[in-house]
Parts: C-alpha cells; structure tokens; sequence
C-alpha cells in the first residue's frame, strides 16, 4: 500500500500542469473552486521539485510545447476612433493569384468547414490554408481553454489568408469569463449589461484583428437548436455579432443560419426539405451540430459571400478570350 501511495503521489506531481490546468478550464461552481485549491499547490510544488520538467520534455518531443500553460490574455486591438469611409477594392482572383482561405472556430465549424474545403478543393482560384481549425468546448469567453484572440493574430500574421471564416458562440452563452480587464467585473451574469459590452468588445477585437490583416471575414451565425432556451442565448449572441459586422460593412460578411434549419413553423427541425422537396436529415441528434447536409449548405452560402466580396470568376473570361 505504501509503495502504491508514493507512486499515485509521484504521478500527481509529475502531471500536476496538467491537472491544474482541467481543473482550471471547469465551469464556474464550488467544483471548479475545490478542483483549483487542491492542484493549485500540487503544480506549485511540482515546479519547485522540477517534477514537471519530464512532461515538459515529452511534449516538447511531440510538438506540444506550452500545452499546459494557462493564458487568459485577449488582445485585441484598439477600436478605430471613425469606421473606415469605404469598402476595400473589390479583389481579383486568378489561378496564378489565388485566394487563399481560413477556417477556425468552436465544435460547429467542423462539418461546415469541411464542407467548405471540399467544395473548393477542385477550384483553380481558391485554396484552403491548412484544414479546418476546430477548437471542443473553445470560444471567447474562456480563452484559459484555448485562447483564440492570440491564435487568431497569430494565423493572420503569419498564414496571410485573404478571406477567414469563423464560428463562435456555441460554447459563450453563460456568465462567467476569463481574461477580464483590470477593474471590470461582471455584474448579473450572461447577456447583462456589463457582459455584453465586454463581448461585444471580443467580437469586435476578433474582426479588426482579422480585417486589420486585409483579410474579408465570414463569420457564420448559431443556428436554431432543439432547446428553446439555447436559442435564445444564441439569439443574443448572434444579435452582438450581427451588429458588429454591420459596424464593419464590405470588410465583414455575416451569414445568418437560424432559418436555414427551421421547419414550416418556425422551429427547430432536425429534418429539412431540400431544392428536389426531399426531406434531408440536417442537424445532429443533440439538436446543436450538424450532419453533413446542413454543412454543404452553411459552405454554399459562405462562397456566395466570398463572390460578393471578390472577383472569383473573370480570370475565365479573359482565358476564353485569349486576355
């Protein structure tokens, strides 16, 4: 028994960081308080014995450096003291020129960013930058669980995509943040006065970061879900996002999904009738994700934003005619 209390207490310390770090990442509640009170001095006494330097080791070795450090920063930039007078010129795309794109986000963004890449896998003038980017139980709120707002400067800065596409929100719609200012407290939980205007200064940071780059933003709306409630926590939250890119007209491209997943009453309908009237199962069996349907098209509707935006096409005309 001893020798198996030494060796529980050994694996403890020597993936302390770790443990620290899910205990951090737990939802708001006395869990999460008593999670924090015990790892907290577990990691602090792992580093102090260098205890953690073999899993630091290893996960260097794996590509994994940093995994466990806890990062609450949101940098976002400042807000533009006037919005930009104009539009950017309306780019053109070529097969020598191509437009290269992003895709990142929550859980939600996976099939439809999927659908995304196939769809312009065969195309001569569009590329994916890399494969989808899909961050479980990610979002702006927490950004201790994966911290977008650094990820996303990152990405921008150093993969210059013309065009990005996101999808937030699903993992957003409570009260308790990380990362907050100095000074700013959060006073009456989710979609309150206070949490608002601190979310809305995350999406907007999340746009200028993006749109600062030179890039155009699609950012893809929370659909209906099977729980009334939740819609209406991702109504408030799409009603955020909405007016911000509104703020950022012909730089921002917001796509709304709610009524693409609604029956004939307006409700949440896990099966929809597609172009031929056939009845396609569309959303998955939490009544949150989608299947594979709903993702080709949420994707059909973001390369209509894409051609709105830029010129995706004219390169075969002046091919045909010799130009």
């Amino acid at each position: 028994m001893a020798v198996s209390f030494l060796a529980v207490g050994l694996a403890l310390l020597l993936n302390a960081p770790g443990i620290h770090k899910s205990a951090t990442n737990q939802g708001e509640g006395w869990k999460r308080d008593l999670a924090l009170a015990f790892t907290a001095p577990l990691r602090e006494t792992s580093e102090a014995l260098l205890l953690d330097r073999p899993r630091e080791g290893l996960q260097a070795v794996a590509g994994r450096s940093g995994e466990d450090e806890i990062d609450t920063g949101v940098a976002v930039p400042e807000p533009a003291a006037e919005p930009p007078a104009a539009p950017p010129p309306r780019k053109t795309f070529t097969p020598d020129r191509r437009l290269r794109i992003w895709v990142a986000g929550d859980s939600l963004v996976i099939v439809p960013g999927r659908s995304l890449l196939r769809a312009i896998g065969g195309s001569p003038v569009m590329e994916p930058v890399g494969e989808v980017d899909g961050r479980v139980a990610s979002g702006l709120e927490r950004p201790d669980v994966f911290n977008w707002f650094k990820e996303i400067e990152k990405r921008v800065r150093v993969d210059k995509p013309g065009a990005v596409v996101l999808m937030f929100g699903a993992n957003d719609d409570h009260g308790f943040m990380t990362g907050l200012p100095p000074g700013v407290e959060l006073e009456g939980g989710f979609a309150s006065e206070s949490w608002t205007a601190e979310y809305r200064r995350r999406v907007g940071g999340i746009m200028d970061t993006v749109t600062r780059s030179g890039a155009h933003l699609v950012w893809i709306g929370l659909p209906i879900t099977t729980d009334p409630a939740q819609t209406v926590r991702f109504d408030t939250i799409n009603g955020i996002v909405q007016a911000e890119a509104e703020k950022r007209r012909g730089r921002v491209s917001y796509l709304d999904t709610y009524f693409f997943f609604a029956g004939p009453d307006g409700g949440y309908a896990e099966y929809v009738a597609n172009a031929r009237g056939s009845l396609v199962k569309m959303r998955s069996d939490d009544g949150v994700h989608f299947e594979r349907a709903a993702g080709d098209l949420i994707a059909r509707q973001v390369l209509k934003k894409l051609h709105e935006r830029y010129d995706l096409t004219s390169w075969r005309r002046d091919a045909d005619s010799g130009g």
